[in-house]
């Protein structure tokens, strides 16, 4: 086993599923991680079933509804989006899950919520891949750029007790996190990578991986060194651009993580 390079139909919002598909076969990726998000095709099984087929990807990962963006999608309990996208995952056979920690106002579903991901995790058999988040930042005062820890129990997932982890290369740079670090950390915990870039701005900025200052580069190649055969998604902000200019991002992202998880043989 080696790992699959997968596109997220995140990388083709606010296009629908559809696209992500098409344009995934057409650059040669190895799979698709579905973001649930308003468009009816990406909650329902036996669409997303249709599109696997049609397109000869398997669906490897499913990215739950947690996100602020998607807060109406499958109401508003967020245990009840986490169980849909575990049904969903089952139904269109993706081995993992990818959810955000809770947001701090959502007190009640934070109490016991490793607790939580363990006990469905083992019912299940779908690993649940808690994301590294990062703080949110507003203006300055006095100087000093204000922070809001937006998330409980952290929006970092290393010290917390997860079995399974998913790492966030655009949001180690809004953190201003040491990716390599948490990777190494994390070790077998990590199971599943969200590949993008960024320049350590304010905001979330999901460039094409080389673009920005994070080590994308050595990340996979330490991974490939590992031997690691988990996803690498390609999670990369692409709305502002035409067809055209999409198509060129979202090749270079591929070839790009092709050409480093080469560069490295397998640890024997």
């Amino acid at each position: 086993m080696t790992a699959r390079i997968a596109l997220s139909t995140a990388s083709t919002y606010p296009d629908r599923c559809a696209t992500s598909f098409a344009l995934a076969r057409q650059l040669g990726y190895d799979g698709m991680e579905v973001m649930v998000w308003t468009d009816p095709v990406t909650q329902e099984a036996g669409a997303l079933r249709a599109l696997s087929d049609l397109h000869e990807l398997p669906i490897v990962s499913i990215h739950a509804p947690t996100l602020l963006l998607t807060q109406r999608v499958w109401g508003a309990d967020p245990w009840g989006k986490v169980d849909r996208s575990i049904e969903l995952a089952l139904d269109v056979g993706a081995e993992v899950v990818v959810l955000h920690p809770p947001f701090r106002w959502q007190k009640g579903y934070a109490e016991g919520f490793a607790e939580g991901v363990a006990e469905r995790e083992a019912a299940s058999g779908v690993q649940l891949c808690v994301e590294n988040m990062f703080p949110w930042r507003a203006g300055r005062k006095g100087g000093q750029r204000r922070e809001l820890e937006a998330y409980l129990p952290h929006w970092d997932p290393v010290p917390q007790p997860y079995a399974h982890v998913t790492l966030d290369l655009s949001h180690t740079a809004t953190a201003g996190s040491d990716a390599l670090a948490m990777a190494d950390e994390l070790g077998d915990r990590l199971r599943h990578i969200h590949l993008a870039d960024g320049l350590g701005s304010v905001r979330d900025e999901h460039l094409v991986p080389g673009r920005g200052n994070q080590p994308c580069g050595e990340l996979l190649e330490r991974m490939a060194g590992r031997g690691f055969d988990g996803s690498i998604v390609v999670e990369v902000g692409t709305r502002k651009l035409t067809p055209e200019q999409r198509e060129i991002d979202l090749a270079e992202a591929l070839a790009f993580a092709r050409l480093h998880f080469a560069a490295a043989p397998a640890t024997p």
